[in-house]
């Protein structure tokens, strides 16, 4: 309940950061990390709000040491490190992860598990994401984006310049609202 009450009290100040009219549910949580395993460790988590993707994974058998949750709520990153001790959780913007301290210090990650409400970010954020995520994952790592629209929410000229492709596994009804799930890798060279 007061994960509840924090989303909502951070939905009010801030609707854009937060970009959702309810905290994620336990189906799409299960799903968005349904491909992420203890051998991606570790593993960096994007906006992990209320942590109920951070719960999910750890379900799946990952440890709180596995995790790097990088969080730009003050609110937010302080409830995930008390609920994570063990975690590595950095309260930080995701769109400056690309070379700047604390994230060149990081270990490269094996997965990454987006929770951001990136359709609501215009798109040199987007790219700055993107850039920064995958320039802190190993070869071959896979990024995990939900949306609530029709189709993947990285633009496919963002995904083309960056060389990525993105491929839907997946989308629940059991969300609020309706969801669906894009793995997104570096593309193969043909």
């Amino acid at each position: 309940m007061s994960e509840t009450l924090s989303f909502i009290r951070n939905m009010i100040v801030d609707p854009r950061r937060v970009g959702a009219i309810a905290p994620s549910g336990r189906a799409l949580a299960e799903l968005i990390t349904s491909e992420v395993e203890p051998r991606h460790a570790p593993v960096l988590e994007i906006g992990p709000g209320t942590g109920v993707f951070t719960r999910a994974l750890l379900a799946r058998g990952l440890q709180q040491s596995d995790l790097i949750l990088v969080e730009f709520g003050a609110e937010f990153a302080a409830a995930l490190r008390r609920a994570f001790p063990g975690a590595t959780v950095l309260h930080a913007d995701a769109s400056r992860m690309r070379r700047r301290a604390p994230f060149d210090a990081l270990p490269r990650c094996g997965a990454a598990v987006s929770g951001l409400p990136i359709l609501s970010m215009g798109s040199r954020r987007q790219m700055r994401i993107m850039e920064g995520a995958f320039a802190l994952m190993r070869p071959g790592a896979a990024f995990y984006q939900f949306t609530y629209g029709p189709v993947c929410p990285i633009p496919r000229a963002i995904l083309q310049r960056l060389g990525l492709k993105a491929e839907r596994i997946a989308g629940t009804l059991m969300n609020l609202p309706p969801a669906s799930v894009y793995r997104i890798r570096k593309a193969q060279p043909h």
